[in-house]
């Protein structure tokens, strides 16, 4: 038999009914939500599951947690968000949110997101296949993790959660073989970038002798070159970025680089700037087209790299190489670290040695060599 208090009744129909609190509105009103079943123990059972997910405070105390959806509280940590990161940052989050997130919490109250659900979301993460055919890289579920982080932590803080579940999901990173270009082939690219010096030859001579990236080098412009100094001043990058989650609407945008570590200046090699005297830069503008108005986007550029090593016959590798080969010949050369890390526009020396230093073979087998005094075979 029902019991007082409890909300559930026998309705006409014969079913029945159990009303349970849902939430509260932004005027403090409590919404209701309703369960049915033949019977008043299936009504409890029901009510009981529903209450051990959604919680809402006594009326004493402090103040009540306000229940939002995550669809509601994501679109307000994005509206609070977007005034405080550059665009290609809001649009690589809002495609989080619309391919990973959002699919799988969508209409589920904050209160309900609870660290069996957030277990839940992650072992989905992992088994996740992309359009191409392979598993979401570690780096991508790190980021998908820290965003969905960060919406909790906004979430906490303006009381649409009682407490705060810990997200401490651990992805081991994938080793990836980072490709250079090998002595040999460095030299023929060279010799074939001086013998055929266009705006865009000479872009790729100067990326691969300085170390700057593919989106800096695109929008690097004649008066970011100073001849007298013998300087290249960055501090501004192109990137493509996705308008709307679907992939296919995207937008080129001339930003800062990624970190304010990447607003730089990097010295000429005297070589390299006497190269770029002898050619005929162009007077102002982009140096990649000798135009004030039009640019070359990234895309672009990277098949024109590609088409020279053709003509080279250079085993085919994405732009991105030359900067690896870039710093790995320059710790080869003995460079001071601290240097190599400020020319690179790094935050911190680690991610230097970490992420873009590999020595080579030769290198390893000259440092090996040196245990040559120490063996002895008496």
């Amino acid at each position: 038999m029902p019991r007082k208090g409890e909300n559930i009744y026998k309705r006409k129909d014969g079913r029945w009914e159990g009303r349970f609190r849902k939430y509260r509105d932004a005027n403090g009103k409590i919404k209701y939500g309703y369960v049915y079943a033949r019977s008043y123990t299936e009504v409890k059972i029901k009510l009981n599951k529903i209450k051990q997910e959604i919680t809402i405070p006594a009326e004493s105390g402090t103040a009540d947690i306000i229940v939002r959806t995550f669809s509601e509280v994501v679109k307000e940590w994005i509206t609070y968000k977007t005034p405080l990161l550059k665009e290609s940052s809001v649009a690589k989050y809002t495609n989080i949110i619309n391919l990973h997130l959002l699919p799988f919490f969508h209409e589920q109250t904050m209160q309900s997101i609870s660290v069996q659900r957030l277990e839940e979301f992650y072992k989905k993460l992992l088994l996740k296949v992309t359009p191409k055919g392979t598993l979401l890289a570690p780096k991508t579920t790190l980021d998908i993790l820290s965003v969905m982080k960060s919406i909790l932590v906004y979430a906490n803080t303006k009381k649409y959660l009682q407490y705060l579940p810990p997200l401490r999901f651990e992805c081991r990173p994938l080793v990836k073989k980072l490709v250079i270009l090998s002595e040999r082939n460095q030299k023929i690219l060279s010799s074939y970038l001086c013998l055929h010096l266009t705006y865009r030859n000479l872009g790729i001579l100067i990326c691969m002798y300085t170390g700057i990236r593919l989106g800096e080098i695109c929008a690097l412009t004649r008066e970011d070159i100073s001849l007298t100094e013998g300087s290249i001043y960055i501090d501004k990058t192109i990137q493509r970025v996705q308008k709307e989650h679907n992939g296919k609407k995207t937008m080129l945008i001339i930003a800062t680089p990624k970190t304010p570590s990447s607003i730089r200046t990097i010295p000429i090699p005297n070589q390299l700037l006497q190269i770029i005297k002898s050619s005929e830069l162009p007077q102002k503008g982009y140096l990649l087209t000798g135009s004030t108005e039009k640019y070359i986007e990234p895309r672009t550029y990277q098949y024109h790299f590609k088409k020279l090593l053709q003509r080279c016959k250079i085993p085919e590798t994405n732009f991105h190489a030359l900067r690896h080969t870039f710093a790995t010949r320059c710790v080869e050369l003995g460079f001071d670290i601290k240097t190599l890390s400020e020319i690179l526009g790094h935050s911190s020396i680690n991610i230097t040695l970490n992420r873009y230093v590999h020595p080579s073979f030769d290198l390893k087998k000259q440092n090996m060599n040196k245990m040559n005094e120490l063996i002895s075979f008496r």
